[in-house]
């Protein structure tokens, strides 16, 4: 059997099974219900003018020219490295071209051999890329957001390898689930064991929480005050700041270790001028306050969202956050409402295995600063009318 014969092999059974991924392209007269636009600074037109105005005034070069420890740096960028370091309270920042390339990085990288990490059992794919080539002597999960569980897991590794690092891994608001992780609890666990923070690790992924949580948009961590308690703290710029690229927040010392041997920094080409120009633009609109009308409005129809929706079948997902997702019992029955709400002209998308665990799949719904009310409430009549349709959309959902 050829090598093309394999593959196309693999990619039927994936295809029998319903798993096999594809790229869309969205209908641009839907309305966006599953992006992770949360601000919709990405629709901005003051944001378009401004990153318009910010391209005119750079250098004639617009590109990389290279990687970040040959050509790519610029002063322009190490600039913009402080004042994302100084708008989130944090030592240092250290940008990375994506949310993944940093956690990959970070977690390849920074445990020292035979150290710990535990980690949230819904934590990134990127956080187990970074895992899988590191030298840490255990990694273990714990249960989602159960505090009892991660206290179990961590008494047992303290235990068993005494005098170690130990690193824990978790993400402020999740990226499917979108509830909040217990930050207070977990922090107040790790200083039981360390009061000194001498080898108790906190590393936290904001991805999800930039722009739409804390004062000015600056995160979950910023919010509840625990900023000198984090290890380090992962911001994307993708998804509420309209751009592309992350940082690493953090000390001094982790920003040139990182710069030393996280591999994803040191041999990639680094992102371009006009990209570091629309992260720039995003933190202008941030420290400005012309996003809190919106992080408020976001909030509000997260609330309407949720008090309005009634499901005969299924359940809501427990999130405060702007991810919201309506979880069936089956893999049709998740297609069947998101074929349904794209044909009624809501742009959502089904989440099943092996994104989320089996019996956990969803339909996705993320509410934006660009959402209206009557859009919500559209959305709404349409999920509750999806069950009221006839009998055996009603049969799909119950299964």
């Amino acid at each position: 059997m050829t090598l093309e014969s394999q593959l196309e092999s693999t990619l039927t059974k994936r295809r029998q099974n319903s798993k096999l991924r594809r790229l869309v392209v969205n209908s641009p007269s839907h309305i966006d219900f599953s992006s992770n636009d949360f601000l919709g600074l990405a629709r901005s037109i003051r944001f378009r003018s401004n990153y318009l105005s910010e391209l005119a005034q750079l250098p004639n070069i617009l590109g990389s020219t290279g990687s970040r420890l040959l050509d790519g740096n610029s002063s322009y960028c190490q600039a913009l490295e402080k004042r994302v370091a100084l708008f989130h309270d944090a030592e240092t920042a250290l940008i990375f071209n994506s949310g993944f390339d940093a956690n990959a990085g970070l977690f390849s990288t920074v445990p020292q051999q035979g150290d710990v990490i535990i980690y949230d059992e819904l934590i990134h794919a990127s956080v187990h890329e970074g895992m899988r080539v590191s030298r840490a002597g255990k990694r273990i999960p714990f249960r989602h957001s159960d505090i009892v569980d991660f206290e179990r897991v961590l008494k047992d590794m303290v235990a068993l390898f005494p005098g170690k690092n130990i690193f824990v891994a978790v993400e402020t608001v999740y990226s499917m689930d979108g509830d909040v992780a217990p930050l207070i609890d977990l922090v107040r666990i790790l200083r039981k064991y360390w009061p000194n923070k001498e080898n108790g690790y906190l590393i936290v992924d904001e991805a999800h929480s930039t722009g739409v949580y804390g004062e000015n948009g600056r995160g979950v961590v910023h919010e509840l005050g625990l900023q000198d308690e984090m290890f380090a703290r992962l911001h994307t710029f993708g998804k509420a700041l309209a751009s592309n690229g992350a940082a690493i927040l953090g000390s001094d010392v982790l920003r040139q270790y990182l710069i030393n041997y996280a591999r994803p920094l040191i041999y990639s080409t680094f992102m371009s001028y006009s990209s570091l120009a629309s992260i720039k633009c995003a933190y202008d609109i941030l420290e400005s306050g012309d996003t809190i009308s919106m992080q408020n409005h976001v909030h509000s129809i997260i609330k309407r969202f949720r008090e309005t929706t009634k499901l005969p079948h299924g359940k809501l997902l427990p999130s405060t956050s702007p991810i919201q997702g309506v979880v069936l019992s089956s893999n049709e029955a998740v297609r069947s409402l998101a074929t349904y709400l794209n044909n009624k002209g809501f742009n959502v998308k089904p989440i099943v295995f092996p994104t989320v665990p089996v019996g956990q799949e969803r339909v996705r719904i993320c509410l934006h600063g660009h959402n209206t009310v009557s859009q919500v409430d559209g959305l709404v009549n349409q999920i509750h009318r999806f069950f009221q349709v006839d009998s055996s959309v009603m049969e799909i959902a119950k299964l």
